[in-house]
């Protein structure tokens, strides 16, 4: 390894942890979807967080924001929400002669860090209007398209427990997240360090560490990273066995599962892996790097069936089988 990337690489993992570290001070517990939101960030994914309410996920993105100095936007995802709500519209203006003229309004998509909260409340016309955007880092309105600033990064919330009044995300749809994290209930410890923190005069406050032009050299660094061809192949190897038609397929996935991950599967595997072997210090990706991202890269792109339902089967449990079955490449 030569001097000048062993020092990016600890350049990158330093500037990972002072991240990491700064949201621990406000986010008790959850380390491990600390860090993945991170990775989703550096290798330009997005983020659906799922969690029931009051575990943190808005103060967790709030914070994020706050430490890396992005541009923060919230929106708070109802029935009665608009595209142009999202997006921004052209209103009319007049100018000193009186001359009626369009000029585009920005709406709140137009930030570094945006916060869909409670995504599955809105329509599925206005889901879409986010999801756009996502896709192609800009919007369209009137006829003009408007380029978004980098780094762009969008963290969409939604609630388990209660489906009352929503419009579940589309599998089609969902599996333009870079990764699917679940923030789990505080145990006792946790709970008694979250009240300790938020019920004093004043809660804690974090230092920006990072600022945009950082993290857009973060970004090039994780994307750098090598990956050889056995790597991949064991990837692809993962993927396939998601498919109950393939023959390559698993036999958990074979009863329970209807279809299989996209190839945007695989995309997620090795551009989270990128980032895992960096901040194990490695150059290059390994299998434990790609083992590492599965549950998180591939459980929203897997669809069950009506038996899998029934039997309270969850693809998590579907993945750790696929990993267990599969063997590393040799040499």
């Amino acid at each position: 390894m030569s001097n000048d990337v062993e020092r990016q690489v600890e350049q990158f993992r330093d500037r990972f942890k002072q991240v990491t570290d700064e949201v621990s001070r406000i986010i008790v517990g959850n380390d491990d979807v600390v860090a993945s939101v991170m990775t989703c960030l550096l290798v330009k994914g997005h983020v659906l967080l799922e969690g029931i309410p009051g575990v943190g996920k808005t103060k967790l993105v709030q914070t994020l924001a706050d430490v890396m100095h992005l541009e923060f936007s919230r929106i708070q995802f109802t029935p009665d929400l608009m595209p142009g709500d999202i997006i921004g519209t052209n209103v009319v203006r007049e100018d000193a002669s009186g001359q009626k003229f369009f000029e585009f309004q920005q709406g709140p998509i137009f930030a570094n860090m945006v916060l869909a909260d409670e995504i599955n409340r809105a329509t599925p016309k206005t889901q879409s209007a986010l999801l756009e955007a996502m896709q192609e880092n800009s919007v369209s309105a009137g006829g003009d398209t408007h380029n978004l600033d980098q780094p762009f990064f969008v963290l969409a919330t939604q609630n388990p427990i209660e489906m009352e009044g929503t419009y579940p995300l589309p599998e089609a749809q969902m599996d333009r997240f870079l990764f699917k994290l679940r923030l789990d209930f505080p145990g006792a410890d946790q709970l008694y360090s979250i009240v300790d923190r938020t019920t004093q005069q004043s809660e804690p406050k974090v230092r920006r560490v990072l600022e945009k032009e950082q993290i857009l050299e973060m970004r090039s660094t994780a994307r750098a990273v090598p990956v050889s061809k056995p790597v991949m192949e064991y990837a692809i190897a993962i993927t396939l066995a998601t498919h109950p038609e393939s023959d390559k397929g698993h036999e958990l996935a074979k009863k329970y599962v209807r279809f299989g991950s996209s190839p945007r599967g695989v995309q997620s595997l090795i551009l989270g892996a990128k980032v895992n072997a960096l901040m194990s210090g490695r150059v290059h990706v390994s299998c434990e790097d790609i083992r590492a991202v599965t549950k998180p890269a591939l459980r929203h792109r897997i669809l069950l069936n009506f038996e899998a339902e029934a039997e309270r089967i969850e693809t998590d449990a579907i993945l750790q089988s696929i990993l267990e079955s599969i063997e590393e490449p040799k040499g």
